[in-house]
């Protein structure tokens, strides 16, 4: 049988490969003088690949900064709230501590007139300390209960902001006018005049001013 000469068959095939990449972008690539979006969209034709910043756009986006403000100020009001109740219960514990120390300090001078006033004192306080001991538990599963909704609410509106930037997107490139829409943040390296996120920004608020309508 005759041997097939693997390496031959691979020079070819490089060979083949550099010619086409050099027709293609020395004499028939479309995009060679069009370096932007807008010089592309002008003449008609399909942009091979476009990005998008998404921090630009939560920065810029109307909706997202009246959403994320809106968010802010409702977890700083609750936490202001819960810094008032840490507050108070530090006050009560500090009085609770100086009532044990007066509890002990009497205790130890005789000062109680009889042991049943001085038992009555001691079950006071022990009972103050569970009750003390309790509420410190509810403020701290409070806070914790203000941290996991803060969580939860973010989460759901970076999602509904997603949710609306990929619509917009569909929308805007509804023809299909653009091969490829990509993250910015995904890439090593951006080409100049490939971004459009000015215009999915503008075109977000006013499709969010219209809504308001």
């Amino acid at each position: 049988m005759k041997k097939v000469n693997y390496a031959i068959i691979v020079e070819s095939i490089l060979v083949i490969a550099i010619v086409v990449l050099y027709v293609f972008f020395f004499a028939g690539n479309p995009f060679a003088k069009k370096t932007t979006v807008d010089d592309i969209e002008a003449t008609g034709e399909k942009i091979p690949v476009a990005v998008v910043n998404t921090d630009s756009i939560i920065k810029h986006y109307t909706f997202a900064v009246e959403a994320q403000d809106k968010l802010m100020n409702q977890y700083e009001e609750s936490t202001l709230k819960l810094d008032t109740k840490l507050k108070t219960f530090q006050k009560e514990y500090e009085t609770f501590q100086q009532d044990v120390i007066n509890f002990q300090r009497k205790l130890e001078a005789g000062a109680f007139l009889s042991r049943e006033r001085a038992e009555s004192e001691q079950m006071r306080l022990q009972k103050k300390e569970q009750q003390l001991m309790a509420k410190q538990q509810e403020l701290e599963n409070l806070r914790q209960q203000l941290t996991n909704d803060f969580m939860e609410q973010q989460a759901q509106l970076t999602q509904q902001l997603t949710d609306s930037v990929q619509s917009y997107l569909r929308e805007y490139n509804a023809d299909g006018h653009i091969h490829l829409i990509l993250n910015d943040a995904v890439l090593m390296e951006k080409v100049a005049g490939y971004d459009i996120t000015d215009k999915v920004i503008e075109g977000l608020n006013a499709r969010s001013a219209k809504a308001e309508k």
